[in-house]
């Protein structure tokens, strides 16, 4: 079974191709600046055949017209025919309350999604455009499935997603923790199972997943019990643009200093914050790193910021878990930027962490494996994440269940 695995954003469209016998990626691209001048069209299979052109999409329905002629180009393809594409998975941003767990598209769940917009305006809307455009390219006749970021943070209990605003707001606007990179902690923490030998019913974990956009997760049992981001993607800890979690108060002081509007200060937390607010270099952590190396100072406590702010979650997620068996690191910061990573373990050395300096300067571009000392008391993972993955077999599991 051959499985389409669609990310659909407001102006770009990403893909990949999975044969799920041997969970193999035939071929990955992305649509680049839909509804703009000068888009951009990238494809690369497997075997290492690219292509590349400068197209104009209008709309995502071009998007995918361009991705169907791509999979199916007698150069650059990898199937002969789109019979050959059984199911198609959709990953979507916010599921709310709506959504705890992967279903099969019909019109019920894109109004159910359409209704969860304004919990998530540019992504949700993005990815209904995405599934109507899908559909009118590849056909209705094609089962779809959606798999929602939000799905695995919904078995946290209720002391750990409300915020402390009058409950009537979680009654009238369903202001409430969401959280999110769901499926991402959802791969690593099975897959950290896996490695370690264990079932993950009887395991505590934290997962760590560190980008341009981050978040921490408490797996107890394989299910969440607490993660940093909240209503939106801007809670939790620094990011690259992002502020994390800040005094309220000071939100609206600045608002009032600078006569922002809420749209505009918006803007500055969600894109001129973080990283790059605090380095003035950039939101990504390879300049920041690149400008802390050659003496920059505010790069430096950019650096000490970040690593000291997910330290001391990590920390209050050993409180929540009573106890952390195994701790995973994941996504382009966590995976390859080992620099963070030591420094936060010595953070929580106290606490039983000990990290191997050689292991852990060795696990990076794509490697998995251990990186804390045989007496370390948690056991410490890099684990590259896999959502692809995660929304193909769930996209499988559906179709062939139906």
């Amino acid at each position: 079974m051959k499985i389409l695995v669609i990310n659909a954003g407001s102006s770009s469209l990403k893909y990949q191709l999975i044969d799920m016998d041997g969970e193999k990626m035939l071929c990955k691209g992305n649509c680049e600046r839909i509804g703009m001048a000068e888009g951009i069209f990238t494809h690369k299979t497997a075997d290492g055949r690219e292509l590349h052109k400068n197209v104009d999409m209008a709309d995502h329905t071009a998007a995918f017209t361009q991705v169907k002629d791509a999979l199916l180009d007698p150069e650059k393809g990898v199937v002969h025919s789109l019979d050959e594409v059984a199911a198609i998975g959709h990953r979507i941003v916010q599921g709310g309350a709506l959504f705890s767990e992967s279903v099969l598209v019909d019109e019920k769940v894109i109004e159910g999604i359409e209704s969860l917009i304004p919990l998530a305006p540019l992504h949700n809307k993005a990815h209904v455009q995405g599934i109507r455009a899908c559909r009118s390219v590849f056909g209705e006749q094609v089962p779809e499935v959606v798999v929602f970021d939000t799905a695995f943070h919904s078995t946290m209990p209720q002391k750990a997603f409300m915020f402390n605003v009058p409950y009537e707001y979680y009654e009238k606007y369903a202001v409430r923790r969401y959280g999110f990179h769901g499926t991402s902690h959802r791969y690593v923490s099975a897959r950290c199972a896996q490695l370690m030998g264990k079932d993950i019913k009887d395991m505590k974990m934290i997962t760590c997943h560190l980008g341009n956009g981050s978040s921490i997760t408490a797996v107890d049992g394989g299910k969440c019990i607490d993660t940093s981001m909240g209503l939106t993607p801007l809670d939790g800890f620094m990011m690259g643009g992002r502020t994390g979690t800040l005094d309220p108060s000071v939100v609206t002081f600045i608002m009032e200093k600078e006569g922002l509007s809420p749209a505009e200060m918006d803007q500055i937390m969600n894109k001129k914050s973080g990283l790059l607010g605090i380095s003035g270099v950039s939101s990504d952590d390879r300049d920041v790193t690149a400008a802390r190396e050659a003496g920059n100072p505010r790069a430096k406590l950019a650096h000490d910021i970040l690593e000291y702010q997910i330290s001391k979650f990590i920390g209050g997620y050993m409180v929540a878990l009573g106890g952390c068996d195994a701790m995973v690191f994941t996504a382009g910061v966590g995976e390859n930027q080992w620099h963070h990573r030591w420094e936060i373990g010595k953070y929580l050395e106290f606490l039983g962490v000990k990290l191997d300096e050689n292991l852990n300067k060795e696990m990076v571009l794509g490697k998995e494996g251990k990186i804390s000392a045989p007496d370390s008391k948690i056991q410490v993972f890099v684990i590259p994440t896999n959502e692809e993955l995660v929304i193909a077999r769930d996209t499988k599991a559906l179709v062939e269940g139906a």
